[in-house]
């Protein structure tokens, strides 16, 4: 089968051509129909992330249908329409215990991340990793699901949003909309921020109640502090995590504030502890998330409840101009590759 594989750090992706995997005991194999594109993807192609494993078939949000099981599956069949979780933690350490295998010190597979992922025609996962798709929702539709919505309702948790609360999206792109959105079914008020009007305008159509342009705005902290009366934020959610970001998150929250890392760059955060002691501010951090998580967020996009952005589908080949569209922020929403469909793109928006 043709795959996307990771080689090391700043060293480009290849199309190439590997065997197709083969289910063993309790897995399943996907043929694969629609995988995002994700700025992780860059991180490793930047070398930002460098996980030491290598080579690797990128992608992460998978979605497909079975075509082949192995022994011992039960509750799927081929033919069944799945999204993959994708994490397998070791099943028996604290967090794995907890329901928290994103945070599994020992795990036994991670889709694009430690073991091979979507950016390919096949890939075989643990029975359990296959949660069932709605016939409602496209593949297409369905993709951005496992990072782009999933991220948002753990992240949404750390944070503790709550009804009446103003959560800053620092980052409007495709899992700032899913933030903004689910912040909103919290009841909170919701403030996005940007440099793109396109993304920005649709930050607004998607519920968001301001948007700030990052670019135009001499002071973005000052803007929210504007918006809100002089409180400030009550959660603010740090998608870009460059110097000039991370200053302005902690200049616009409210007291007990919680600002929340989910991006990252290759800058450090810089705060004195005074200003964290006198505000009584909650500095943390949201990573990935956990199956149950990737259920409800399944379950939320098949009653339309949230929306997922699908920017272009591309074939499997032109995964490189993917990813350049994301790098130089022309995607409004999901690059989706579809690993089995003709040398063809269509855009969506």
């Amino acid at each position: 089968m043709r795959a996307v594989r990771y080689h090391g750090p700043r060293a480009p992706f290849q199309l190439e051509d590997v065997p197709a995997p083969e289910p063993g005991p309790g897995e399943v194999r996907v043929r694969i129909l629609a995988a995002g594109v994700c700025h992780t993807e860059l991180h490793f192609q930047s070398g930002l992330l460098d996980l030491g494993v290598a080579p690797l078939t990128m992608g992460h949000e998978i979605a497909g249908e079975i075509d082949r099981v192995g022994p011992g599956v039960r509750s799927v069949r081929p033919g069944d329409r799945v999204i993959l979780y994708y994490y397998a933690g070791c099943g028996q350490c604290e967090w794995c215990r907890r329901g928290d295998e994103n945070l599994c010190g020992r795990l036994k597979a991670e889709l694009g991340f430690l073991s091979d992922g979507g950016y390919a025609e096949h890939v075989c996962v643990p029975e359990r990793n296959a949660v069932p798709l709605p016939a409602q929702v496209s593949f297409e539709d369905a993709a951005p699901i496992p990072c782009g919505v999933t991220t948002a309702i753990h992240a949404s948790r750390i944070a503790g949003v709550r009804e009446g609360d103003v959560a800053v999206v620092y980052g409007v792109g495709a899992v700032g909309y899913g933030l903004i959105q689910l912040a909103r079914l919290r009841g909170a008020r919701v403030i996005g921020i940007g440099r793109s009007p396109a993304k920005l305008e649709l930050a607004r159509t998607l519920g968001a109640d301001h948007v700030v342009n990052g670019a135009e705005t001499a002071d973005v902290a000052a803007a929210v502090r504007d918006w809100t009366g002089g409180r400030g934020a009550d959660v603010v959610f740090e998608l870009v995590a460059t110097e000039a970001t991370m200053t302005d998150s902690t200049r616009m929250l409210a007291r007990r504030g919680r600002l929340v890392f989910i991006g990252y760059s290759e800058d450090r955060f810089s705060i004195h502890p005074i200003q964290l002691v006198v505000n009584e501010t909650v500095v943390t951090a949201s990573v990935g998330n956990a199956l149950g998580e990737l259920e409800e967020a399944v379950r939320l996009v098949g009653e339309g409840k949230v929306r997922t952005l699908v920017d272009r589908v591309l074939p499997l080949e032109r995964w490189q101009e993917g990813l350049d569209a994301l790098a130089q922020r022309e995607v409004v929403g999901r690059v989706i590759l579809a690993p089995h469909a003709p040398n063809t793109s269509e855009p969506r928006r």
